[in-house]
């Protein structure tokens, strides 16, 4: 799928206050870790996930969408009637009905001519999303859109360290279901799109494809579907099959990009899903990609499910990491097992939000000249500005 007309003017972002460490997750699973005499230290050695962040308990999902949105509208000087279309994205959601976007549309101010709806693809969500949107432009439909989304973590982490303390038939083969559980993290995102003609940033989205091998559907599932953040989910995933299934589904959507017309030389950078070490050193090893040429965050915010590539590029971009001029590749893999990738060129970066000194300190470090400085050293004593002060009250 090519497009001519549509350009990604800016994205918004908002990031949790609290940070949770892997070795804090460690700590509350203690009774586990000794009756199966696991080492600490494991989660971040096999994730490569130090950190990951919490929004405030009952923090409805709705109230970081809104401010994310308001930042890539801001940004980009928009006027909120220009919309035509607002999804949001995420996994988590206020209510199974309506469609959290409701309110989200309501709070911005946007037309009631827009289109307005919930989507859900697992960690696919907001590119999904993004495609939508870039359809209905490329068609004339609409001349701006808003993919929108919201992940929030610390539910499934909380009931998943309550499940496997409880479980006294647990083993060191069975924990492993729940692993990848605990890498989540929180985090919100935003993506404004709209038409060439309306954009004052020229930073287009040229090509997208998709790939879908659903036999790979049982590796990774919640128990229910379920919304709100009362909401005490519960996952299973095989992780080692999921791994080594999603780097080949990764790579046959990657001859799909670049059959499509994509030169592999055109690539500057690239932007993985944020789910750990291992997948990204073997993507981009069978890829044939760089890894100093791709940006990362996974390790200080986790992963934050279909917020988590957009995150990463919005920071590698607010970093200088991602440079202006640049070709960069975005390379997407959800659960099912499902397959985004698309090619973007950022001529005029836009990125709005607030970033305490813990992630400014990540995004120096992420540097080419900060080589080797790019994690956070655990000193806790930085102090952190009070993020849900700037989000709409809930009621």
């Amino acid at each position: 799928m090519h497009f001519n007309r549509v350009a990604i003017e800016s994205i918004g972002f908002t990031l949790p206050d609290q940070i949770v460490t892997s070795s804090m997750i460690e700590q509350q699973l203690a009774p586990t870790y000794e009756r199966l005499r696991l080492p600490e230290g494991r989660l971040e050695l096999m994730s490569g996930i130090a950190q990951r962040r919490f929004w405030a308990p009952d923090m409805p999902i709705s109230l970081p969408s809104i401010n994310s949105s308001r930042l890539a509208l801001d940004a980009a000087g928009l006027p909120p009637e220009r919309v035509g279309c607002l999804i949001h994205a995420s996994v988590c959601r206020d209510y199974l009905e309506p469609a959290t976007a409701c309110r989200v549309h309501f709070e911005l101010g946007l037309s009631s001519n827009c289109w307005v709806y919930d989507l859900s693809n697992a960690c696919l969500g907001l590119l999904s999303g993004m495609v939508q949107i870039a359809t209905l432009i490329e068609q004339g439909v609409i001349q701006a859109g808003i993919v929108v989304g919201t992940e929030s973590a610390r539910n499934l982490v909380e009931s998943t360290i309550q499940s496997l303390n409880q479980d006294s038939s647990l083993t060191r083969q069975s924990i492993k279901a729940s692993f990848a559980s605990l890498t989540i993290g929180s985090g919100s995102c935003a993506i404004l799109l709209v038409d060439r003609d309306l954009s004052q940033t020229g930073n287009l989205l040229s090509s997208c494809v998709a790939r879908a091998e659903s036999q790979h559907h049982q590796l990774c599932q919640s128990e229910t579907d379920q919304a709100g953040h009362a909401m005490q989910p519960l996952m299973q995933t095989d992780s080692e099959q999921l791994l080594h299934a999603g780097i080949g589904v990764g790579v046959r959507t990657f001859e799909q990009l670049l059959a499509s017309g994509v030169s592999r030389d055109q690539i500057d950078y690239s932007v993985c899903h944020q789910v750990g070490g291992a997948h990204r050193r073997m993507m981009l090893e069978r890829l044939g990609l760089k890894s100093d040429r791709d940006y990362s965050t996974f390790g200080w915010l986790g992963n934050t499910g279909s917020v988590a590539l957009p995150t990463a590029l919005a920071m590698g971009l607010r970093s200088g990491f991602l440079k202006a001029g640049s070709h960069v590749a975005l390379l997407g893999i959800g659960s099912g097992i499902n397959s985004i990738m698309a090619m973007t060129a950022w001529r005029n970066p836009i990125v709005a939000g607030e970033l305490d000194e813990v992630a400014s300190k990540h995004l120096e470090g992420s540097l080419p000249q900060a080589s080797g400085r790019h994690r956070y050293d655990g000193d806790h004593s930085i102090p952190k500005p009070n993020a849900t002060s700037r989000l709409p009250v809930a009621p």
